[in-house]
């Protein structure tokens, strides 16, 4: 169903956006109403956030792989060594990034491999990576509920799984060996994160696969459902635009600046609470406005290969990084708009 100038206008007044809002205001049809959009999104964000940007940086603890994604640079199929780091290799990539700034939020990243580095090597990770970081959330292969449930014990924080497309059709298309092919599995796991109890699920689409437009529309039913049966729990969302990595995969789906900006400010609009992550796939002029005027989160310093901080630094990356600029430089940017970075939402006396 097309949406019209009307619908668009209705969406932007509504204190309480359904749906079938958000979809009005990421048509085609809301695209002349963005400086509207924009004005609506940065006053709710500040409304909820204040003038701040929470800061992050991800720890790529291993690239062994089962999966065959077609896109991702992580492919088994991809010709290159693979690298599990140990716990004291894990340990001295949290001391090189103490040195790269002040960061308390640290993002665990990992390929699929449940053998190698299952649920027993993030448990031991993130009690390493406790010493140094009080805020530590995982972005790994989906877990049961009990996997979830003992890794929330142990401290983790949060859970991060991207979808990368609702279309159950094409998904084998993307995805076509490995654990990450059951399409079932992966989109059940945000439901086994909320029954564990995991206190923040983020979600994402890659933008890039499918048309964009019915993915976040999808992504943002799903997060309505979580809302309703987790109401307890944080959620962000993510949106990256699929960048090059090894394998030569190329996006069949464009997404411009100002779609990815619309789409953030519709997002905001739909969801007021809702944390809204970019990360360093984006360009730095794109990550600077973005953040005062809908983004909250924001990673800086960010290596997508295993150990790069200090251990390999030559290693394999998942995907390019398109923001190369320091911590301090990000910092200073986010500064240089009148917001703040938060490197760390609690003190550990509390």
């Amino acid at each position: 169903m097309s949406r019209t100038e009307a619908d668009v206008l209705h969406a932007l007044s509504s204190p309480n956006p359904t749906v079938g809002d958000f979809m009005a205001l990421i048509s085609p049809a809301a695209a002349p109403f963005i400086e509207q959009m924009a004005a609506r999104s940065r006053s709710l964000t500040q409304e909820r956030f204040g003038k701040t940007v929470s800061m992050y940086i991800p720890m790529y603890i291993t690239n062994s792989c089962t999966n065959s994604c077609v896109y991702c640079g992580f492919n088994r199929h991809n010709d290159f060594a693979r690298v599990i780091l140990t716990p004291e290799q894990i340990e001295q990539e949290c001391l090189a990034i103490k040195e790269l700034g002040p960061f308390d939020n640290l993002l665990l990243v990992t390929g699929e491999n449940p053998r190698a580095a299952g649920v027993e090597y993030l448990r031991e990770a993130v009690r390493v990576c406790r010493r140094h970081f009080t805020n530590i959330s995982i972005e790994v292969m989906p877990l049961d509920t009990d996997g979830y449930t003992t890794l929330t014990h142990d401290g983790l924080y949060g859970v991060v799984c991207f979808q990368e497309t609702y279309n159950r059709d094409r998904y084998k298309l993307y995805h076509p060996a490995g654990m990450k092919s059951d399409f079932e599995w992966r989109v059940n796991g945000f439901d086994r994160m909320g029954q564990a109890n995991v206190h923040k699920i983020g979600m994402g689409v890659l933008i890039g696969l499918e048309e964009w437009r019915t993915d976040v529309t999808m992504m943002a039913r799903h997060l309505l459902y979580l809302r309703r049966h987790y109401w307890q729990t944080r959620y962000s969302v993510n949106f990256p635009r699929m960048r090059p990595a090894a394998g030569g995969y190329q996006p069949d789906v464009i997404m411009t600046d100002r779609e990815l900006a619309q789409l953030t400010f519709a997002f905001r609009i739909f969801d007021h609470d809702v944390d809204i992550s970019v990360s360093t796939r984006e360009l730095p002029h794109f990550r600077d406005n973005i953040c005062t005027l809908g983004a909250t989160s924001l990673s800086a310093g960010s290596r997508t290969d295993p150990g790069g901080y200090r251990t390999y630094p030559q290693s394999l990356e998942q995907f390019t990084v398109c923001d190369g600029r320091t911590p301090a430089e990000v910092a200073d940017a986010i500064r240089a708009r009148g917001a703040e970075p938060v490197w760390k939402d609690w003190d550990r006396i509390f």
